[in-house]
């Protein structure tokens, strides 16, 4: 994270379209200037981080087996 001071980080608003200061409650995230709740990412931003994550997540699945090879 870049910004570990409260007073800096921002969130995203839909309704003002950009990321901005925002007041925390129990359940949610709400715009310091328009009061709608906010997310963490835009929906750009978002797809943007879900595509890196996917590409650098190995490729899953059991090795394959050695034959000709003794186990012990």
């Amino acid at each position: 994270m870049e910004n570990p001071d409260y007073y800096n980080d921002r969130k995203f608003c839909s309704n003002c379209q950009r990321y901005v200061s925002y007041l925390m409650s129990l359940d949610h995230s709400y715009c310091t200037e328009c009061g709608e709740r906010v997310r963490l990412f835009s929906q750009n931003d978002w797809e943007n981080f879900h595509d890196t994550l996917q590409r650098q997540k190995p490729k899953g699945g059991r090795p394959r087996k050695q034959r000709g090879k003794e186990s012990a």
